[in-house]
């Protein structure tokens, strides 16, 4: 069976949630309604990274906060789904969209909502503080909670093993 240092190598595509991945799925209500999110700024340094470095980073949340769309713009993600209520289209789309198999994928999720993608995903992982059953499916559980640097955690590992880590683009924000 191929373990999973082996199987980064051929990420070529990071899809994640993002409330209890990129967020420690806590929001903070504010009284015009609008929630607020906090992002880690080492999770946000490797998303740009990423995208620099020609990965398809995909957000897909059931999320609505154009907040967290401005956020993940900002670092060069161009494909954020927000409102998404059956991820599992989306992934499809995806992977048709930018021409991957899915043994390509590293998704990361943290509830039910993430489950029929990553059954799908050549490489589910989770943060550590995920649901059991999200858990049970993964190939890697973080040592790092969600919103706490898990997406720092595999976008550094894949782009080590793809020898992609610490070179002149890392230097650069």
């Amino acid at each position: 069976m191929e373990n999973f240092k082996s199987k980064l190598k051929r990420v070529k595509a990071f899809i994640f949630d993002v409330d209890g991945v990129l967020t420690d799925g806590s929001v903070t209500l504010m009284p015009d309604g609008e929630q607020v999110r906090v992002m880690n700024i080492k999770d946000g340094y490797a998303l740009q990274l990423a995208v620099k470095k020609g990965f398809v980073v995909a957000i897909i949340s059931g999320g609505r906060s154009e907040m967290v769309r401005k956020r993940l713009n900002g670092l060069g993600i161009s494909d954020v789904y927000l409102a998404i209520e059956n991820k599992i289209d989306k992934y499809k789309e995806l992977l048709e969209i930018h021409e991957l198999d899915p043994e390509e994928v590293l998704y990361m999720g943290d509830d039910i909502p993430d489950y029929e993608v990553m059954k799908r995903v050549g490489i589910p992982t989770c943060p550590n503080d995920s649901a059991q059953e999200i858990k049970d499916i993964s190939i890697y559980v973080s040592h790092q909670k969600g919103g706490k640097g898990a997406v720092r955690d595999v976008i550094e590992q894949v782009m080590k093993v793809q020898g992609l880590w610490k070179d002149h683009d890392g230097f650069v924000w």
